[in-house]
């Protein structure tokens, strides 16, 4: 009668136990919290033993050790005082299957075990000698049945915790997809991983250029001995692990992939665990590939945003060259756009001759390029180029013979080619090192490309301008063309000298010499003007022997000295030697005057000159005395 008494005392306890675990679910309401859920378990637990508490430790089958998870006692969960018991306990049971319970005076430890698997076990406290009072029958099926709870509580833990982060990821990618940015990307990946794992560490490993990416905690990619997981994974697309026994530390390395390549590498460390947590490697890796796809697309957006403003940038610089503009103004254009554009600090545009002799740097370049310190970067540039022909991209230059502090580290110099022919090239610097991306030297080199035939119209109008207006023997400029620029001035300025210049005895000297020799001798006499004239002053051939000059804004002594030194210079310079005549006249703008007048004076102070000895100058006050 005694057992059966027990037996129905026993099986009471089960069905009582079976009953608060099936309300314990059923009164969830589909609103899944697991630590409740244990909390719930072992409330009743305790209850039905008259424990006075009843902790649950959880068995971690990585690390094979036990971990306080749940207890009706808080501060038994920071009690290190059974685990060693445990682990000595789990030690000498291999097999679970035979795993029993474990009675002691003050405590007993009951396994709970699924199949061959161990989830956990509880540790009972109560007063001395109080359990000895169940048969350990009942402890078996409180074993079994709190197995079977466990493993139900921890699937649905599972289930909740899988729908948890499906649904992280599902706003994730739709937050991915629905910006453009790359920064905001990366800050989503470390931001999801932050909620999802906050006990693991994570580093992006970035490929490519990643300066501007705030406070992530964003890493180079780069080869060393250091990092042969992180590359393998880069170079192969795989997840890699990198395990650390000595650390107690697990890595993942999970590649950053897109459809056209591998951006980068997630590298996420998993402390205090030997070997990364099976369940983590799928979530994470999804996340990753998911990421990866969405940096290909802000990367993609962001390149073709470039390639626009790129075209935008050779296509309004096209159009201006196009534009009839000199070729002073479309250099400045020109080196305005470079400065701007690649947030360069010089810009200069440099011609060469055929044989790379000389060279000359345009008007328009920054002002740097006038200075003779630009001298040897100019020469050191001309000479790479006239020999190799190729666009130069330096990062951190250096001349032997520099001894600025201020020297430019950064150079791009891309050669201006027509037809095949070197024409120049352009030089744009900065002094920082490295401050020029690869990009920039490319859209350099089709800007340049683009704009070298307008340079050159630019340079052939000026040029063709210049010989319509030009003297084909002397280089001097035309008659029509000081007409112009008198008539001009004399509307602008206050004042001019004009001056009429005749090679005395030239018929002689062609009966004598002959033409040609005349013909070098009137060369000889315009150089010598050119070369004794203010770049304002004009030179130009009046007819046969005759050459005339137009100085604006100087006064009659002035251009008296001016002529008398022409005389002189003539007379000892050329060869064979000849002498000239002159006659100065001059205007102010407080006495009425004109053009006409003006020449009238000259000539009659030339005949003046011509009349009385030769080889002198004669001023318009003489000739009318």
């Amino acid at each position: 009668m005694g057992d059966k008494k027990m037996d129905t005392l026993e099986r009471q306890i089960i069905l009582n136990l079976k009953s608060r675990f099936f309300d314990i679910i059923d009164t969830e309401n589909g609103f899944f919290h697991y630590e409740k859920l244990l909390n719930e378990m072992l409330s009743a637990i305790q209850a039905l033993s008259e424990a006075d508490e009843v902790t649950l430790c959880v068995f971690n089958e990585w690390k094979q050790e036990f971990f306080a998870e749940a207890s009706t006692n808080p501060d038994a969960l920071d009690s290190r005082v059974f685990l060693g018991d445990l682990k000595r306990w789990a030690k000498t049971n291999r097999k679970f299957q035979s795993l029993g319970a474990e009675i002691m005076e003050e405590q007993i430890m009951i396994p709970l075990v699924k199949g061959n698997q161990l989830l956990g076990c509880m540790i009972l406290i109560g007063a001395s000698g109080s359990f000895h009072t169940y048969p350990k029958k009942v402890f078996q099926e409180l074993s079994e049945e709190c197995g079977q709870f466990l493993d139900k509580a921890q699937g649905m833990a599972k289930i909740a915790s899988e729908e948890k982060r499906y649904k992280q990821l599902y706003r994730v990618t739709e937050k991915f997809h629905s910006s453009m940015d790359m920064d905001m990307v990366l800050g989503e990946i470390i931001f999801t991983l932050q909620e999802m794992y906050p006990t693991f560490t994570y580093y992006l490993l970035l490929s490519q250029d990643n300066n501007n990416h705030g406070d992530l905690p964003i890493r180079d990619l780069e080869y060393d001995s250091e990092n042969i997981a992180a590359m393998q994974a880069y170079v192969t697309g795989a997840v890699q692990f990198e395990d650390s026994l000595q650390e107690v530390r697990s890595i993942l390395y999970a590649p950053l992939k897109g459809k056209q390549g591998v951006y980068g590498v997630l590298q996420v460390i998993a402390p205090n665990n030997i070997i990364f947590p099976k369940t983590e490697i799928e979530f994470i890796t999804l996340l990753a590939n998911t990421a990866g796809s969405a940096l290909e697309n802000a990367q993609l957006y962001q390149q073709s945003k470039r390639l626009i403003a790129d075209l935008q940038l050779i296509n309004e610089t096209s159009h201006r060259l196009n534009s009839n503009l000199r070729l002073t103004e479309t250099m400045s254009f020109m080196a305005d756009q470079i400065l701007q554009s690649f947030d360069a600090e010089e810009a200069g545009f440099i011609l060469v001759s055929s044989d790379g002799s000389d060279v000359n740097v345009i008007q328009g370049s920054t002002a740097f390029f006038q200075t003779r310190e630009s001298e040897s970067y100019i020469q050191y540039m001309k000479k790479k180029i006239f020999r190799e022909k190729e666009s130069l991209f330096i990062g951190d230059f250096s001349l032997q013979s520099e001894d600025e502090t201020g020297c430019f580290k950064s150079i791009m110099a891309v050669p201006m080619t027509q037809s095949g022919v070197l024409k120049g090239f352009a030089l744009v610097m900065h002094s920082s090192p490295y401050h020029f991306s690869f990009e920039t030297f490319k859209l350099l080199q089709s800007l340049i490309h683009h704009s070298t035939l307008a340079f050159t119209n630019s340079m052939l109008r000026e040029e063709l301008e210049k010989m319509v207006v030009t003297d084909h023997l002397t280089k001097l400029y035309s008659r029509s063309y000081l007409d112009d620029r008198i008539h001009k001035s004399m509307n602008e300025d206050h004042e001019g000298t004009f001056m009429l210049v005749d090679i005395d005895d030239f018929k002689m000297v062609n009966d004598t010499y002959g033409h040609q020799v005349g013909d070098e001798i009137i060369i000889q006499v315009a150089d010598l003007i050119n070369s004794n004239i203010r770049g304002t002053d004009i030179g130009a051939r009046w007819g046969g022997e005759e050459l005339a000059l137009y100085l604006p804004g100087v006064s009659l002594s002035a251009g008296a000295l001016i002529a008398e030194r022409l005389v002189k210079k003539v007379c000892q310079i050329t060869d064979p030697k000849v002498t000239i005549s002159c006659g100065v006249s001059h205007w102010n703008r407080g006495k009425k005057d004109s053009y006409a007048a003006l020449f009238k004076r000259a000539d009659r102070a030339l005949y003046t000159a011509k009349n009385t000895g030769k080889n002198k100058m004669i001023l318009e006050s003489a000739a009318d005395i």
